[in-house]
């Protein structure tokens, strides 16, 4: 995923920030080397290095830079009556500070700029040998605190954007996060889905086939003819499951949602309850239930009648009841052992069946029957 991060404009890394810094403080102290050979002498020569030297430091410990230069200013309007070269450095400090500390010394930085000003603008005029008159004093004032202010307000608008820009980029960092935390969840659905769905089918296939394959052992010696037909019905159980299964794995690899094959729906009832043990009253296949409801109503359905077979006992008849109206109201109840039967595999089954129906905005429960035996209720809300 492509972020603000990639897209942000350029910027020095730490070693091309000491660099530059580097850079800077030697080139604008280089010319001062010529100073001793001026009027201000070497006196003049000590406060350009004291001005200019601070600026090595001036991104990392910009106040305490700026003190440096502001005081070797103040000492130079003490000392001296006329500008000095060094003295470029005193906005390259009201810059860092503005810049790289907080916005209340970046003011003060410009309020002892502004007052340097006046101070600098009157010893000039009288170094100059001019006359203490307004004109000269305001223009030079003007002059230096245009400067100060200009510097101040490039480190301000600097420290503003970097600060504009890192909000940006965290932002797009937490969409990051929030995008990978919504594909993780939507995978987890999708995981319990396809393991509700697995359960379902091959609960359902094997339950069935166990059931017979045990009754088929027992009757064989005495009527083979049972045995043929029980393993008859195993091998149709076993194509229907590895059909359901081939359908499944075609919706995992096909990109259209729909499938290969339509999800079983309430006209897949009929079918699923087929069987001597079991009674049904199945609603029309038309009824207008959304596809959803009606594969949540078949796994209902699939799932109590796999715990029957699996649970109930061999002896035991199951009735199932499935009606539409403004919502869908499934029952399944048996006869069989019920609540004494042993929990393998029930708590699981019973877990996919809640959640399918409560997606729905349904209720489920299930527990022992009055008078023996299981009872599963549902109802989803159309």
């Amino acid at each position: 995923m492509t972020t603000l991060a990639h897209r942000q404009p350029w910027r020095l890394g730490p070693r091309g920030e000491r660099w530059f810094d580097a850079t800077l403080a030697t080139a604008l102290l280089l010319p001062a080397l010529a100073i001793p050979f001026t009027d201000a002498g070497w006196a003049g020569f000590g406060l350009a290095v004291a001005q200019l030297v601070p600026l090595f430091w001036r991104r990392h410990h910009a106040v305490l830079a700026y003190a440096v230069v502001a005081t070797a200013s103040a000492a130079q309007a003490v000392l001296l009556d006329t500008p000095l070269w060094s003295q470029v450095a005193f906005p390259v400090a009201v810059y860092s500070v503005a810049r790289f500390a907080s916005t209340g010394r970046g003011l003060a930085a410009l309020g002892v700029g502004l007052c340097g000003a006046v101070v600098a603008a009157i010893r000039w005029v009288l170094g100059f040998g001019g006359d203490l008159e307004a004109d000269p004093v305001v223009a030079y004032t003007t002059t230096i605190a245009t400067i100060v202010v200009s510097a101040w307000a490039l480190g301000a608008l600097a420290r503003t954007r970097r600060a504009y820009v890192d909000a940006l980029v965290e932002r797009s960092e937490q969409i990051r996060r929030d995008a990978e935390q919504q594909v993780a969840l939507a995978a987890a659905d999708e995981r319990a889905r396809i393991a509700r769905e697995m359960h379902d089918v091959v609960a359902h296939g094997l339950s069935t086939i166990v059931v017979q394959a045990d009754g088929a052992r027992y009757a064989a010696p005495q009527d083979p003819t049972v045995a043929a037909d029980a393993l008859a019905t195993i091998s149709a159980t076993g194509r229907e499951a590895l059909v359901e299964m081939r359908r499944m794995l075609g919706l995992l690899r096909s990109e259209d949602p729909t499938g290969t094959r339509p999800q079983p729906g309430l006209a897949d009832l009929a079918g699923l309850v087929a069987g001597d043990h079991v009674a049904a009253t199945l609603p029309s296949p038309a009824s207008g239930v959304p596809d959803g409801v009606a594969l949540t109503t078949y796994r209902v359905v699939q799932e109590a009648l796999t715990n029957v077979r699996r649970h109930a006992g061999p002896d035991a008849h199951a009735r199932v009841e499935v009606a539409v109206g403004d919502a869908v109201t499934v029952l399944v109840e048996d006869d069989g052992r019920g609540a004494s039967a042993p929990a393998d595999g029930r708590g699981l089954g019973l877990l996919g069946m809640r959640e399918r129906v409560t997606a729905h905005g349904g209720t489920l429960e299930a527990g022992p029957r009055p008078g023996g035996g299981w009872r599963v209720a549902a109802r989803m809300p159309l």
